[in-house]
């Protein structure tokens, strides 16, 4: 049996960030993972035999995400403290 799950991004403002962030992180993608990005749409499509494989691929998956979204804060306060 074939397990599927998507994360997708809907709102333009999350899009823009979470395209980035894949882009970032898509030489880490697993065999079990795809990524979509196009101007309607940022989605992560996982898929695997086994429930607990899934769970730790987008577990994972969603550590890394909020790292990234850490480091593209942390940037954008450098930028405000740079112009200062």
């Amino acid at each position: 049996m074939k397990i599927t799950g998507t994360i997708e991004f809907p709102d333009p403002e999350s899009r823009k960030s979470a395209a980035k962030i894949l882009q970032a992180l898509s030489p880490d993608n697993l065999r079990s993972m795809e990524s979509e990005i196009s101007n309607d749409k940022v989605a992560v499509h996982f898929h695997s035999e086994k429930i607990g494989s899934l769970l730790a691929t987008v577990d994972d998956f969603l550590m890394n995400v909020k790292i990234g979204e850490g480091i593209e804060e942390a940037m954008k306060k450098g930028d405000k403290v740079q112009e200062s």
